[in-house]
């Protein structure tokens, strides 16, 4: 049997990934972390896993983070991002911290259990548009430290998300379908970014962001 973990903040999509997985005789679902700390924690305790399908973006240790101190602690566990976020920085830096494999949360279930099963035999599985972002990054290197102003601003990777899809004219409601989120959190995610840049409407948040190079 082939032990996997998912670690995602999204009850909803934990179970979306759960319900894929019992397609498959072979998968067993080992455990579940709602963030990078909880995953941690839960290893330290039992680290009988095989491979973990993690996402990016989580509260209090995101995912990239927790993949580089879970690939120093736990060298055999294979990790696979599994995540709706596909900008240049978040490959970077997944591949960076040891990911071995990228893929976008919309995957089928095919191609699902065959990138399981090709990263557990040694390959790199990737969303065939993720593996074109990568061999770009690799012929045109790119530095992200210092590609906008956000350390002054300390926005979260989703609070950028979020902003750059209000900078397009969206609803709540189509950015929480567009992020697998609920519409609530959305609103709690606009009033840090107010929060966070001071600002009073969405109109000064989008010019402020746009102005500072966050978006």
């Amino acid at each position: 049997m082939i032990k996997i973990a998912i670690a995602d903040d999204n009850s909803f999509l934990i179970k979306a990934t759960q319900e894929k997985l019992s397609f498959f005789e072979d998968f067993i679902l080992k455990l579940t972390a709602v963030n990078g700390q909880d995953l941690l924690d839960k290893l330290e305790e039992n680290h009988n896993v095989d491979l973990i399908l993690m996402d990016v973006e989580m509260p209090i240790m995101n995912g990239v983070e927790a993949t580089e101190k879970v690939k120093n602690r736990y060298p055999h566990i294979k990790i696979i991002m599994l995540t709706v976020f596909d900008n240049d920085e978040n490959i970077f830096k997944s591949i960076k911290a040891g990911a071995d494999g990228y893929l976008l949360k919309e995957v089928n279930l095919k191609d699902l259990q065959q990138g399981i099963l090709d990263t557990l035999n040694g390959g790199a599985t990737m969303t065939p548009s993720i593996a074109m972002k990568t061999l770009k990054l690799f012929r045109n290197p790119v530095t992200f430290e210092v590609i906008t102003n956000n350390e002054e601003y300390n926005l979260t990777i989703r609070e950028i998300e979020v902003l750059e899809q209000l900078s397009k004219g969206l609803k709540y409601r189509l950015i929480a379908e567009n992020l697998f989120l609920s519409p609530g959190t959305i609103r709690k995610h606009v009033e840090n970014i107010y929060e966070k840049l001071q600002v009073h409407n969405k109109l000064e948040a989008i010019q402020k962001a746009k102005n500072n190079k966050l978006i």
